[in-house]
């Protein structure tokens, strides 16, 4: 088991050798990780990197996404220089190389964990500013459909007919009735946009918003003109869409927005309270 002091060691190393490109992508130099994980000549870690390259590419992965040859310059003493070979390695890369080392060094099994760890840590950010980005979608279409029916009532002296307007603007869409994507989707009693991926919200609010710039532009004055125009505007996503090969009715629903957004929150004032019992 290695050793609570070696284990700070090299948690500060590997965090100080860490460098990062001008996009914020995290690297760490080859020759560096070389002596992190305790190799003493080059060509014997250059072994264990021609390995990681064989599982990056059975994992799918890009390889030169990974591991970026370059060039540097080096001191070799009395002030004289030479060119030697090095390659940038992402944290995937890194965890790679770990994970083909020689497992009895401490370095190796430290790196393994240490990799694995900070790559599970990126995922989980991206997961959670993903589901962020589907929360304010949600709350942003919501806003666009309280205007268009605000629009309805000024424009038609009537608001009780929004949502049926909406519905053929979901049945536009999908190709489908709200009705026949909620029973698709497994939905009951819950509106059908609180399980719609990002692209659909935003799909469904950007033809929300044409219509409302249509409708006052172009004056419309009846349920069926600010019916019509939902219908066509809801169309015309729909066949971009398409051609882009989505085709919307097929898209896999997510889990319920109400609970990604109070799961959110909850995680926001764990963060909090951990935060200020460290005051």
């Amino acid at each position: 088991m290695i050793e609570r002091e070696l284990i700070h060691s090299l948690m500060k190393k590997f965090e100080e050798f860490s460098n990062k490109t001008d996009e914020g992508i995290e690297f760490w130099l080859a020759r560096d990780l070389q002596h992190l994980l305790g190799y003493k000549e080059w060509r014997n870690f250059q072994n264990i990197i021609a390995k990681a390259k064989t599982a990056c590419e059975i994992s799918g992965q890009n390889i030169l996404d990974h591991f970026v040859d370059i060039n540097k310059m080096v001191e070799i003493g009395s002030g004289a220089l030479k060119e030697v070979d090095d390659m940038m390695l992402t944290r995937y890369a890194c965890y790679l190389i770990a994970q083909n080392g020689d497992s009895k060094k401490e370095q190796i099994a430290f790196a393994q964990t240490y990799f694995a760890i900070q790559s599970r840590k990126a995922e989980l950010i991206e997961q959670r500013l993903l589901e962020y980005e589907r929360v304010q979608a949600r709350h942003k279409l919501a806003q666009t459909e309280k205007e268009l029916s605000k629009v309805i009532y000024e424009q038609t002296g009537k608001n009780e007919n929004f949502a049926l307007i909406r519905s053929k603007g979901d049945q536009a869409l999908f190709s489908r009735t709200t009705a026949q994507m909620k029973e698709k989707w497994k939905i009951i009693n819950k509106p059908l946009a609180d399980f719609m991926p990002t692209i659909l919200l935003k799909a469904k609010d950007f033809a929300t918003e044409i219509t409302i710039y249509n409708a006052k532009e172009k004056n419309m004055s009846s349920e069926s003109e600010i019916s019509n125009e939902h219908i066509t505007n809801n169309k015309a996503v729909r066949d971009t869409l398409l051609s882009r090969g989505i085709t919307p009715e097929n898209i896999k629903p997510q889990e319920d927005i109400k609970k990604v957004e109070r799961k959110l929150k909850a995680e926001n004032k764990k963060a909090l309270d951990a935060k200020d019992s460290l005051k």
